[in-house]
């Protein structure tokens, strides 16, 4: 799973124009499709954990113990904070679903 900052904001950090980076960035997609990507990329890092996976256990191509680790780690690490952002958002919205108007 990718863990970096988006670039407009980057940037827009980088010459001081906090108000602007959040506006700019908004404005490019929104938070669905930003959650789309972010569960495509988990599969993607899962989906190839279990090939290489695969790929040692089958012996079809040279895959070193440590590849095959690091590749599982990372997959794991990835739907770990998954699940954790997954889990910050419905106890938030459960926060606001209990609020009264």
């Amino acid at each position: 799973m990718r863990i970096s900052a988006n670039p407009a904001i980057q940037q827009a950090l980088e010459k001081g124009q906090v108000g602007t980076a959040t506006q700019s960035a908004g404005a490019k997609g929104d938070f669905g499709q930003m959650l789309m990507d972010v569960m495509k990329e988990v599969n993607d890092s899962q989906s190839k954990a279990t090939a290489i996976q695969s790929d040692y256990m089958t012996g079809r191509r040279p895959v070193e113990v440590h590849d095959v680790m690091i590749a599982m780690e990372k997959a794991s690490t990835s739907m770990q904070l998954t699940l954790a952002v997954r889990n910050k958002l419905l106890e938030a919205y459960q926060e606001l679903s209990r609020m009264q108007v």
